[in-house]
């Protein structure tokens, strides 16, 4: 009997502004590497746009029909958006935060990528910016919430420019979204325990119903202050967790969660927090795990797999350096993983992880000498073959 033909994966690489044209670059590279070694059913294009070089000639980020055609792909791989630099030209075409970094919640809204997943984990070879030597073992999965919460963007400004003017930014929290995220958490939590059970490791986590356990999910609100969607969302918790009765429960306001995670990070498992907490919560895991230079993130829809992820590094498009070739894409790369983990090619990913941690590992045992983009990605594919 002919086997079947694996269906073919179709990606599309979208390079953005400043340095992610150079981080895009190295990832194409180091896919072309794993494609031909493991024979990857995988084809990309790449696009020119969200970025600002296409407002510059079309007046829009983007296409009018941009969601229309990114559904047509497997996943989506972004580079960065924002200023493209270089700053040293003053005169450079640059937008507003609010223009360039709009595709990021259209792709995200119009998609129904609901869940935002961050990895905070500290490689080896990762600078490490804790002195506790604890710190080495941060091994948390920041899950923020994607959808609604502080950014849906209602609102207004009524008599701008005047000393009278009023601004309203409307929140808006849905049960539905709030059950969903705080689910997928458990869920998220139960596959890392049993990894954990796999790889012979224990850890002991705080527990608010049993003292302790070997898992936890931390819930991330300000209900002291924002009693009403705070409320519901512990609700929503108490409702879900006894569905998961292996994984501990735990709860933090905003202000304290900042505190702890520089304070006792590796006392945190699996985070679920709002969209703007998460969004600040994650800059701060990043720091933790070793910098965004090396942190990864994904915008996905767990329950609708139909629907194209997308999958972009933490880091912005630094202006300061972009065009210099300088940029790490180590962060890239790993995002490159969480990406081709998320289309089940799982053992390509944790060599392209292992790649990276070893390249990581390489450079701190080397001379302290900062290396171009080409040199990093060249070390990196040299680590896979």
């Amino acid at each position: 009997m002919a086997q079947t033909r694996p269906k073919e994966i179709t990606l599309a690489l979208m390079p953005g502004d400043g340095i992610g044209l150079e981080v895009m670059d190295a990832a194409e590279t180091v896919l072309e590497t794993l494609r031909e070694r493991h024979q990857l059913p995988l084809r990309w294009e790449t696009l020119p746009w969200p970025s600002t070089a296409w407002h510059r000639e079309h007046g829009e980020m983007m296409p009018a029909d941009a969601l229309e055609q990114l559904r047509g792909y497997d996943a989506l791989l972004l580079g960065a958006l924002g200023d493209p630099g270089p700053t040293s030209d003053p005169k450079r075409y640059r937008l507003s935060d609010g223009i360039s970094l709009a595709p990021l919640l259209t792709f995200r809204k119009g998609l129904d990528l609901w869940a935002c997943e961050r990895p905070a984990r500290l490689l080896p070879g990762a600078p490490q910016y804790l002195a506790d030597p604890r710190a080495a073992n941060v091994d948390m999965l920041v899950i923020r919430e994607n959808s609604e919460g502080e950014y849906v963007n209602q609102g207004g400004r009524l008599r701008p420019g005047t000393v009278d003017e009023v601004a309203t930014q409307l929140e808006v929290f849905t049960r539905r979204a709030t059950e969903r995220l705080i689910r997928h958490a458990f869920r998220r939590a139960t596959e890392r325990l049993k990894a954990r059970h796999e790889a012979g490791e224990i850890r002991d986590y705080s527990c608010a119903r049993s003292g302790h356990q070997n898992a936890q999910v931390c819930l991330i609100t300000k209900r002291n202050a924002q009693p009403n969607w705070g409320e519901m969302y512990t609700e929503v918790l108490d409702q879900v967790a006894p569905e998961f009765p292996e994984i501990g429960v735990h709860h933090e306001l905003v202000d304290a969660a900042c505190m702890k995670f520089v304070q006792c990070p590796w006392q945190f498992d699996v985070v679920a927090a709002s969209n703007l907490h998460g969004d600040i919560l994650t800059d701060l895991a990043a720091v933790l795990s070793g910098g965004l230079g090396v942190a990864p993130s994904c915008n996905i829809n767990p329950d609708d797999k139909s629907q194209p992820a997308l999958f972009e590094p933490t880091h912005g498009s630094a202006p300061d350096i972009a065009g210099q070739g300088i940029a790490n894409p180590s962060a890239m790369l790993l995002t490159a993983a969480m990406m081709l983990e998320w289309l089940d090619f799982s053992a390509p990913a944790e060599q392209l992880r292992a790649a990276v941690a070893k390249d990581l590992q390489a450079q701190q045992q080397g001379d302290a000498r900062a290396r171009t983009t080409r040199e990093v990605t060249r070390g990196i594919i040299d680590n896979l073959r």
